[in-house]
């Protein structure tokens, strides 16, 4: 009960030496069959001694001494002259190991593949090397499976911006088909042709992958992958909101000048820009530039010379330095007492400079200041010196604002729902993009896909350009677009395996086949 691969053997003697179990048998005396024929056969040859790694025992590695008999084949029409008897469960042909051996050695090679499998196979007390995982690893047969009725299509990098594959999934079971080396039409084309069936194929925007669809299963529903419909439209929205930043820092300047200023209490000193870092090496930078520039120096040579790039060395022989400088002074980044700059100001110019730091820092701290007293500190210490930085306008970015209207309408907070409505405000065609990609959401998330021809229609007679690029680019991939706002089948279960491909290919630090990989995303549960 305890080893049943022992029934069909002898043990004559169980003995531990230097921390080994060493087991010595015998086969029984008996027929074995030919592996070419499969005729029994009795007529023994010769014996000789096969030493065989087991499954540790009690925390000790196993070894088996088994004498086998090497039997003649009395079919004379068999081209085996003689052939050695295999025990079932236990021994296999050339094998060094017990089958129970190699099925774990094999189990800790798909897992962990060459170094890590070896270190974990030597805690188990069974001694190998990442090349014997590797082999143990090449020789399993591949999963079988029949052609799906729902094929999910996806590209992964072996390495990113040089070398691609192609991973293909059955979307019902959730199964890896096979791995292709490779994301051209071809490359997929070809494995269509061979495994034909599928009657529903998701895929991304690839159109390689669309080429390759409709000449090798023309008859396959194509279904495009409802994620990167919004991340393209986002991409889009973002497009749209970087053309008309102006718009916005347009409103923001509008309605601060409507803003009543209190009225100035004292002079202030005159307003000096902050000797940062990035100021002084803008100042530097750009003498640097003059300086060569004067004394004959090419853009080429320049760029050279002080190794920056030519486009820098431009900028800065075209741009005056005061220009120069108010751009580096804008790039510094917002800190935590932005906010409360313009309430800090007022109170200062009220008091007459009189008003104590410490005394400011609380009454912040009252509307939702967060940061320490010495920042406080630091900017009156600037306004009584006249370096204060000033006061930025906030103006949300093209992403932030791509953020809020990608979300869906009844998930955005109140404050950013008003922030919002400032934007679309201060920028008609920002409020027509914000309205169309609301619409198109609603299509895909509540599937009314019948609906597309109209809202492409929409979009491209009045909407913004990036906007109506993408409903272009929608009305040439009609079909798999309509499909994809249609039915339930996305690439999601594609686009996790894809991660699964990346974790498995980062674990053999970029050193293994393409084969090896292949192998592993196959038979990995």
């Amino acid at each position: 009960m305890l080893f049943p691969q022992f029934r069909a053997i002898l043990v004559e003697r169980v003995f531990t030496e230097c921390g080994v179990v060493h087991i010595v048998a015998r086969t029984l005396d008996g027929t074995a069959s030919c592996p070419d024929c499969e005729l029994p056969s009795s007529h023994v040859h010769s014996r000789y001694e096969r030493r065989l790694a087991d499954t540790p025992v009690g925390d000790q590695p196993v070894v088996i001494a088994l004498t086998v008999r090497r039997l003649y084949c009395d079919n004379a029409l068999c081209g085996r002259r003689t052939f050695v008897e295999q025990v079932a469960g236990l021994t296999f042909r050339y094998g060094r190991r017990t089958q129970a051996s190699g099925r774990v050695l094999a189990i800790v090679a798909v897992a962990l593949a060459g170094r890590a499998g070896a270190r974990l196979a030597a805690v188990l007390q069974t001694r190998v090397s990442r090349t014997t995982l590797l082999r143990a690893i090449m020789a399993l047969p591949d999963p079988l499976w029949a052609v799906p009725k729902v094929l999910g299509v996806d590209d992964f990098a072996t390495r990113r911006g040089h070398h691609y594959g192609t991973v293909l999934i059955d979307c019902e079971t959730g199964r890896p088909l096979d791995l292709l080396p490779g994301r051209d039409a071809s490359t997929l084309a070809g494995w269509l042709r061979e495994h034909p069936g599928a009657e529903i194929i998701c895929r991304d925007r690839a159109s390689a992958y669309t080429r390759a669809i409709k000449e090798a299963a023309p008859d396959a529903v194509e279904v495009a992958d409802r994620w990167h419909l919004l991340q393209n439209l986002a991409g889009a929205v973002e497009k749209t909101c970087h053309q008309h930043r102006a718009c916005l820092r347009k409103r923001v300047d509008e309605v601060t000048s409507r803003i009543p200023e209190a009225p100035p209490l004292m002079q202030l000193p005159l307003h000096e820009l902050p000797r940062t870092p990035i100021m002084e090496r803008t100042r530097h930078r750009h003498a640097d530039v003059q300086k060569l520039v004067a004394a004959g120096w090419t853009i080429s040579a320049i760029a050279r010379r002080l190794h920056l790039d030519r486009k820098t060395v431009r900028r800065f022989r075209d741009t005056d330095l005061d220009q120069l400088l108010a751009s580096a002074n804008e790039r510094q980044p917002a800190g935590v007492l932005e906010p409360f700059k313009p309430y800090l100001n007022t109170r200062f110019t009220e008091s007459l400079g009189q008003v104590s730091g410490s005394r400011l820092f609380l009454e912040i701290c009252e509307r939702g200041y967060r940061g320490s007293r010495q920042v406080v500190r630091k900017h009156l210490t600037a306004l009584r010196a006249g370096n204060a930085e000033p006061i930025r306008a906030d103006v949300p970015s093209p992403r932030k604002i791509t953020s809020w209207i990608m979300r869906p309408q009844d998930s955005l907070p109140p404050e950013l729902e008003r922030r919002l409505l400032d934007v679309r405000i201060a920028c008609p065609d920002i409020a027509r993009a914000c309205d169309l990609a609301r619409a198109f959401a609603e299509l895909l998330r509540h599937r009314r896909g019948f609906l597309l021809t109209e809202w492409i229609r929409q979009a491209e007679q009045d909407a913004p350009k990036p906007i109506s690029g993408f409903a272009g680019f929608l009305r040439q991939d009609l079909a798999a677009v309509t499909a994809g706002l249609t039915l339930h089948w996305s690439s999601g279960i594609v686009e996790g395996h894809v991660n699964r491909v990346k974790t498995l290919k980062r674990a053999m630090y970029g050193r293994a086949s393409f084969g090896l990989l292949r192998t592993r995303i196959l038979l990995t549960p």
